[in-house]
């Protein structure tokens, strides 16, 4: 039996050029994957950044000056507004571009896995603490794996 989709209202902008980024649509299926059996109704955007709005929005939120590859930020609706909107997803591309081929990832499965693990963290995962962080990654390889992803986390485990 198939399940039904998620309704889902996604937004995905780039802002840099998106010569060699993945199409909004690859970052679609990554998002409604990662919100299937989860949720039934999803609002939320995604933003593609360089290194320099990268920076600067690490620095603003968590106080750490320098472009990290994903920021997630949970919509905070006031008591009593029933509404889908979970939040906005923030991927900077040239650290995760960077990052892909250091570690000998595929682009393209490594951009999947953070849309995966940002909106994760909409949803209100963490991995703050050991058995958090075995929960969040489980799910993570799960939900890429069912993309057709391999584990992302395989050389890590021993």
């Amino acid at each position: 039996m198939s399940r039904p989709p998620v309704e889902l209202d996604l937004s995905v902008s780039y802002g840099l050029p998106r010569a060699g980024l993945p199409a909004a649509s690859s970052f679609r299926q990554w998002v409604s994957a990662a919100l299937q059996d989860r949720i039934k109704r999803a609002d939320l955007a995604l933003r593609l950044v360089g290194e320099y709005e990268g920076r600067s929005l690490n620095r603003h939120y968590r106080g750490k000056d320098y472009a990290t590859n994903v920021l997630s930020f949970p919509a905070e609706l006031p008591p009593g507004v029933d509404l889908p909107i979970l939040g906005d997803i923030v991927i900077c591309a040239p650290v995760v571009q960077r990052e892909a081929r250091v570690q000998g990832k595929d682009c393209r499965a490594h951009f999947a896995h953070l849309t995966v693990h940002g909106v994760l963290h909409l949803l209100g995962f963490d991995h703050e603490d050991p058995l958090d962080a075995q929960s969040m990654e489980t799910l993570e390889r799960e939900i890429l794996a069912g993309l057709g992803f391999d584990d992302p986390y395989g050389d890590d485990e021993a």
